[in-house]
């Protein structure tokens, strides 16, 4: 019962940052999970999955509610990244923990790195139209996709700064496109990484309870925020992270 308790009190924790970066909360709850309770990382990524797929739904409909997403864009994302998704984490549960945690660090921080020179090239004002056609939108899901099963984090991480930075979406825009992108590639990865054994239900469950409850003031928190401070604190909580990965692993 108080594990159950503790579980739930870090999915808030998890499902307020989530909101906040559009996460899922996925992005978080990986490296915390590994870090906190020694799991290895196949059995992080799958266990906060269970926390990730009603997140990332509950997410993407406050999103909508706020700034309606194009159902076109939408629907051109998910496809193309669920089926990329199902390749990632099929070979993601195949390959050994220790180098998938340090992939998985090597993606923070690039990822990092990425977002945080986005804010200092000179670009048009963002907006809520992308810049080129949506057909532009199928190559984007598919490596999303790809990255999101691979690393269990249903591709809104990568789909978000190359929203912005290249279809000149506003911060807000890109995430709740990406989350459009990230609900059925998250469930079809959850399906992979359950059917191979790597998911602690036990803990999953509750940190998906505490998500839940808490994702919509996430969402609240990231449309008061200024874009650059939001990025900002993106970046900074990416590097954290992997640093810790790196010491860890």
């Amino acid at each position: 019962m108080i594990n159950a308790l503790l579980y739930l009190v870090l999915g808030v924790g998890m499902g307020t940052l989530g909101g906040i970066f559009g996460i899922g909360g996925g992005l978080i709850a990986i490296p915390a999970l590994a870090l906190l309770f020694g799991m290895d990382q196949q059995l992080a990524q799958g266990t906060a999955l269970v926390m990730v797929v009603p997140n990332v739904m509950l997410a993407t409909w406050r999103y909508h509610q706020r700034t309606p997403i194009n159902p076109r864009h939408a629907l051109t994302l998910g496809l193309s990244g669920v089926v990329a998704a199902a390749l990632g984490s099929s070979l993601a549960v195949r390959l050994d923990a220790n180098a998938m945690r340090i992939g998985f660090a090597v993606f923070m921080l690039a990822l990092a790195a990425y977002n945080y020179l986005q804010m200092f090239l000179r670009k048009p004002p963002p907006s809520s139209q992308l810049r080129h056609p949506w057909q532009w939108l199928l190559p984007l899901g598919a490596g999303s996709g790809l990255l999101g099963g691979f690393f269990g984090v249903g591709g809104a991480v990568l789909a978000t700064p190359v929203l912005t930075s290249v279809f000149g979406t506003t911060q807000v825009v890109a995430q709740g496109l990406s989350l459009a992108l990230a609900a059925p590639s998250t469930a079809v990865t959850l399906l992979t990484y359950g059917v191979h054994g790597h998911v602690d239900w036990a803990m999953g469950i509750p940190l998906a309870v505490g998500g839940l409850l808490s994702v919509s003031w996430g969402v609240k928190v990231a449309y008061a925020l200024p874009e650059r401070l939001l990025r900002s604190a993106f970046c900074v909580f990416l590097v954290i992270c992997a640093v810790m990965l790196f010491l860890k692993a």
